[in-house]
């Protein structure tokens, strides 16, 4: 795998499938439909889709490719693929809330190490550079050229004052249970992969996750959080997070800093 082409390739289609996204978001009103899950899908979510399956399937045809869009995809069982989230957060995007982002990952034997993730509505923008090392670009997210970045790395957690980051759409009694045994000085609440980018640039310790995603939903962010010095591991056991299961299901986990005191389950 050629890792500087394929950073080049996920940041351009992540920026081009970002404006796709807000041509749809600043539209007055845009179509709402409901998959078989029960989740949410807009017009959004599959032009993304459409663009960036296509960018990849041109760029690297011979690497397996899983996208959330695709159920035919959900099928495929290889130790190298690429996985995409083309719009996490549709609930906010449907609310017009800005906590979406497009999500372009590749999982190499289990662990995503590459990945890119873009939030369009915020202006942010994270990514795994050819090192493996993770960095935010500072605009102005020119789609040919790339902006000025600036490394990111976790924090050195203070376990008497922790920062706690949540989802917004999905916190429940037993997320709170979870966070409860902490000494928290500051709990913050984001939508989507944006959670993983906030724990990778220090601006929180800890984001645990009590409930339901699937490997597109963390790929890439996970990937952002490693390649900046932090880990993801299991919610029972706190083995690390691993990817190409069957299904594409994730167990609940926790994404943190190292210096984290992690709590039992």
């Amino acid at each position: 795998m050629n890792y500087s082409q394929l950073v080049s390739v996920m940041r351009r289609l992540a920026l081009e499938a970002g404006d796709k996204i807000m041509d749809v978001y600043n539209a007055d009103d845009f179509d709402v439909k409901v998959k078989s899950d029960d989740s949410p899908v807009t017009e959004a979510d599959e032009a993304a889709d459409a663009l960036i399956s296509a960018g990849l399937r041109a760029e690297f045809p011979d690497v397996a490719l899983v996208t959330e869009e695709q159920a035919d995809s959900h099928e495929v069982s290889a130790m190298t693929f690429l996985i995409v989230d083309p719009l996490d957060g549709t609930k906010e995007f449907i609310k017009r809330r800005g906590d979406f982002t497009v999500n372009i990952a590749l999982v190499e034997d289990g662990v995503p190490t590459r990945g890119v993730v873009y939030a369009p509505a915020r202006n942010r923008m994270f990514y795994t550079d050819s090192t493996g090392h993770s960095v935010e670009e500072m605009g102005p997210f020119d789609v040919d050229a790339p902006g000025e970045t600036k490394p990111i790395k976790v924090s050195e957690p203070n376990n008497s004052a922790l920062m706690v980051v949540a989802s917004k759409s999905h916190r429940d009694q037993a997320t709170d249970d979870y966070i409860n045994k902490y000494s928290v000085k500051d709990m913050k609440s984001a939508g989507s992969s944006l959670k993983f980018c906030l724990v990778a640039t220090g601006e929180a310790d800890l984001y645990p996750r009590v409930g339901r995603t699937m490997e597109w939903d963390t790929a890439a962010g996970h990937a952002v959080l490693n390649g900046a010095g932090g880990r993801v591991v299991r919610f029972d056991d706190h083995s690390p997070l691993a990817y190409g299961k069957q299904g594409f299901a994730n167990p609940f986990f926790i994404a943190y800093a190292p210096g984290v005191d992690l709590k039992d389950a």
